[in-house]
Order: C-alpha cells, then structure tokens, then sequence
C-alpha cells in the first residue's frame, strides 16, 4: 500500500514539474524586497513547497504553514533574520491578514453555523426522522440499495453527516437483506462527498466560494463573483455526477464486476455480510454526539423545514443583494453573478440555525441549554476544516505579494494548451488528494495556484472572453472532482475511513472493492466529459454520452450475485450477521 502512496506522490512531483519546468528557464518577472530584487521563480517555491511537504507527510496543516512561512521569508529577501521575522510575519501578517478580511470572516461565519444545524437536527431526531421515511421502503435488495443512495443524496449539507447517520442507520437494515457490508461502504462514500460538492447550500460551498473569491481578486479583467463562478462551474462537475449516476445503477440493475461482486455473492450465498478474519472496529464508527436524544420523537419535519429555510434563505439573499446590484431589466444570470454571496450565505446560515433552535424547545425536545450544547457540537466538527481554509487564504495571499499569477502568465501563458489544462489539473488535483488523503486540502494548496494560472493561458491565447470562461469553470470544477475522486480512491483518506468504520467494514476491503468502481467512472469523466469540454463540445452531450456507457459497461461486464442461488428469504438473516466473523 505504501508503494502506491509512493507512486502518487512522485506522479504529483512530476506533474507540477512539467508545469513549472518552462518557467524556470525563463525569468521574466522579478521579485522586489526590502533587500533588493530576486529572481521571479522563487514565487512558485511556496505552493509548490506546501503540495510536496503534504504528500511526504500526509498532514496538510503543517504543510501549508511550511508554504507561508517560506513565502514570507522570500519576501522578506531571504536574508538569515528574514527566515525569522517571515515566521512572526506569517501568523502576525498573511495569518491574521486572512481573519481579518471580512469576506472571510463571512465564510467562516457561514460554515460554523451550518455546521452547527447539522449538530441541532441530529441531536433533536430531525436527521433520525428522515432516515425512517426512507428505510421504511426497503424490502430487497435491490430497494435496500437504492434506499440506502437515496438517503445519500436526503443528507446532501455535510459530509460527516452523511456518512454517519447513513452508515449506521442502514447497517442492520442491510445486514437484514443480505448485502455485504462492502456494498454499504461504497454506497455510502460515494454519495457523501459528490452531492456535498454540487448541492448549492453545504458546508462545503463556504469553503470552496472562500477559495473562488480569493482566488479570483487579483484577476485583473475577470470580475465575476465567486459564487458564480461555482454554479458555472457545476455544469463540468463530470466525476460527482457520475459517480452518483454509477451508484444508483449498480443499485437498481443489480450488477457488480470485481472485488465487490465476490463480496456480493459471498453476503447472498452465505449470509456472512463480513469477510471471515475480517478486521472491524463498529463502535468506532459511532458518534455520540450525533445520535438523537432518547426517548424522544423523531419527526422528519424538524430536520427537512431548517434545510428549506437554509436554502431558500441563500437563494432569496442572492436575488435580492443581486437585484439591488444589476439594476432593473437586469436577467436571472445577470443577478446572480452582482450578487453578494457572502450576505446571502449569512443570512440563510443564520435563519436556519434559529428555526432548527426553536422548533427543539417550542417541541420540548431539547432544553435551551441543550440545544446550544449541540450547536458547539456541530460547530466544532467545522474547526479543524477553517484553519486549513485560513491557512489557504494567508498561502494565496503570499502568492499575492510575490507575483506568482504574473509569472506563471509570462512563463507558462503561451506553454499549455487551453483545452487540455482542465485534464491536466484534474489527474494532479487526483493524484494529490489520493496521496494526502484529504481533498479539502488539496483544493486549498490547489485553487489559490490554479485559477490564476488558468486564465494566464486565456490571456496568452486571445481567449480571455466569456465564449471562452468554460475553460476556467471546468479547470475549478477539476479541481473540486478531482480532489473527490483521489479522496474516493485513498486508503488514508478521513472520509474513506469513516465510511469504513461507519459502514461496519473491513476499511482495507471497502478500498479494495471501491477503487475498480472509482477508477472506472474516473478515467470515462476524463475521456468524455473534462477533455472534450475543454476543447468547446457542450457539457450536456457528454453527460448524455458519458452516462449511458456507464451503464452500458456496467451491464456488459457486471454479474448478478444472485444468479444461481437458491436465496433464503431476507427476514432470516439477522440484524448481526457476520459480525462474530
């Protein structure tokens, strides 16, 4: 397994390398210090820096910190004091700069809110009560599955929650009806994630617009907001999509090719949902402080109206703050792209967290101080992800001040060619996440790099006109799907991990079955949806071709593990089978 990680990670260095290779052998922009000028390549050290360092160490906190600190001390003039004063720089300066800046401040707001609803409608049975509408259906195992995708999709906001409420709620469910515990996993990992990346109100969008907006501020002739930029970017979100497209197919046709068909038949044949030697670890996947309180009624309506009330929240704040900046006569996209996100994100955050709250006291669910209890609760599942996202905005910031955008257009602009960048970026944002484990870190070392790199080439090529902006969508799109799909295939991944111990699976056997399925849907978003995209095919058609072969290889080479056994019927098989294997 190590050799893979090692693989990945040279596959990483290699490709930045080839990116930044043409730059080093042509310094046009230059570097000012307070100690004088330095040359212009010494910019891309601090990225390149933080990407390298995450996938030596697997940690990416320290990594971008790393990237920071050598930035600063670049700036600085990379004189033996400035090594010290770039550390008090980075948190004094870059670090603080970053919380101080109060559209950041407004993402981060917006995140620990909603993470904070997530944390009331656990807590008051809401999420419980939505699970309950679902399972209810399942009789099969084929409805099992679907079920089991739909509540997927259900709890779209966050995917912590989402792996956790649908791994353990479904388990004894589809213990019952026979389907292997490695089933359970992929099902839930693989809708987690991809719906959390293209639903419009998640704890991921703050996140990512957070990235957007920095990004794009010292774009100069590219003015479009950040959350315009991200619904754009939706239509080239190939493998999410898919992916989910692929779940719900293995689902409702019943196929399975590879590692997962063996377990399929195993579970069918034997009723042994587990691998026998199987290395399980249930409790782990448990968390306290999602489960609702006892003894209490667990009514889908307190989980659905705060979810309504948060999405309705965003979507009226957009049109009116967009409204109040197109002017009159102006159209719905028009509106959208002058709106101001950040209010419209605070203000659906806020209204959602207040109806979740009083709707658990005026119920006497939960006491006041229970339900501030779990608000933290949810709040603080959302702290460890705002220092990496303050980490990002500081390394962009730092990016910033050494002009790295301007280099890598005087170096790079006339190198790549514009319709394979996306391509390009995906396999790196891919291979990066797979070898760190984490793809919110991977879009935050990625992102402030990427944009600014892309429209340089736009420039370079007399393509930075709108005709020409879906090469920038589908290059951040690439970033986000690819950082998902290298999450999807990691072993060392956090959300691959829950998934595991959520599902009650073997974690090295649920990669095992998963990475066929991901590889699969990965390489087919690649060949037909990012790479034609780049080059001009319209996006529609290659979901219309992309999605139908999917499912027609899925019928070609997928079996049914059903096929020639005589089946005891579901009820026979217990809530805890194969748990003593």
């Amino acid at each position: 397994m190590m050799a893979h990680l090692q693989r990945a990670g040279v596959v990483s260095i290699l490709l930045l390398l080839v990116l930044v290779e043409p730059a080093l052998a042509d310094d046009v922009v230059r570097i000012e210090t307070p100690r004088g000028e330095l040359p212009g390549w010494l910019s891309i050290l601090p990225p390149l820096i933080a990407i390298g360092m995450a996938l030596v160490f697997k940690r990416v906190v320290p990594s971008l910190f790393l990237g920071v600190w050598v930035g600063a001390w670049i700036a600085a003039g990379l004189s033996v004091s400035g090594l010290f004063t770039g550390l008090l720089d980075s948190l004094e300066i870059y670090i603080l700069g970053a919380l101080a800046d109060s559209s950041h401040a407004s993402i981060i707001i917006f995140s620990l809110m909603i993470g904070g609803m997530v944390g009331i409608i656990s807590k008051n049975g809401g999420m419980q009560g939505v699970v309950n509408k679902i399972v209810g259906w399942a009789s099969d195992a084929r409805k099992g599955q679907l079920a089991t995708g739909g509540l997927g999709l259900a709890i779209f906001f966050d995917d912590y929650a989402n792996t956790l409420v649908v791994g353990n709620t479904m388990r004894s469910v589809t213990d019952k009806l026979k389907i292997s515990r490695e089933k359970l996993a992929y099902l839930v990992d693989s809708t987690a994630a991809p719906i959390a990346t293209l639903a419009l109100v998640t704890t991921w969008i703050g996140y990512q617009v957070g990235l957007l907006g920095t990004a794009v501020e010292g774009i100069q002739g590219f003015d479009e907001g950040a959350y315009s930029i991200f619904l754009n970017s939706l239509a080239y979100s190939f493998y999410p999509v898919l992916a989910i497209v692929f779940v719900f197919a293995v689902a409702y046709f019943g196929r399975d090719f590879g590692p997962m068909y063996r377990a399929e038949r195993r579970a069918r044949k034997t009723g042994e949902v587990l691998r026998e030697g199987s290395n399980v670890d249930e409790a782990a996947g448990e968390s306290e402080e999602m489960k609702p309180k006892e003894g209490m009624p667990q009514r889908a309506v307190n989980a659905v109206l705060p979810i309504v009330v948060l999405v309705g929240g965003v979507l009226v704040g957009l049109y009116v703050t967009g409204a109040q900046a197109a002017g009159e006569g102006a159209s719905l996209q028009q509106i959208i792209g002058e709106a101001d996100s950040y209010k419209a994100l605070l203000w659906g955050s806020l209204l959602g967290v207040l109806i979740a709250g009083v709707m658990s006291v005026g119920q006497r669910i939960l006491s006041l101080e229970e339900t501030v209890e779990a608000w933290y609760s949810g709040l603080k599942s959302m702290l460890f992800a705002m220092i990496i996202l303050i980490l990002a905005w500081a390394l962009s910031e730092i990016t910033t001040v050494l002009n790295t955008a301007e280099y890598l257009m005087s170096a790079l602009g006339e190198w790549l060619p514009p319709g394979v960048v996306p391509a390009l970026i995906f396999v790196l944002a891919a291979a990066t996440a797979f070898a760190t484990g984490s793809s919110w870190g991977t879009m935050g070392i990625l992102m402030p790099l990427v944009v600014p790199l892309v429209w340089a080439v736009l420039v370079a090529n007399g393509m930075d006109d709108p005709a020409h902006y879906h090469i920038l969508y589908s290059s951040v799109s690439c970033v986000l799907a690819g950082s998902v799909w290298g999450d999807h295939c990691s072993p060392i991944s956090d959300t691959t991990i829950l998934s595991s111990m959520a599902s009650g699976c073997d974690h090295i056997d649920h990669v095992n079955t998963q990475l066929p399925y991901a590889l699969l849907v990965g390489v087919v978003a690649i060949l037909l949806g990012t790479l034609p995209a780049g080059f001009g095919f319209p996006w529609w058609m290659s979901f219309l071709i992309a999605a139908p072969l999917l499912i027609a290889l899925l019928l070609y080479y997928g079996k049914d593990p059903e096929k020639g056994l005589e089946m005891a019927p579901a009820e026979t098989v217990t809530a805890d089978a194969g748990k003593s294997a």
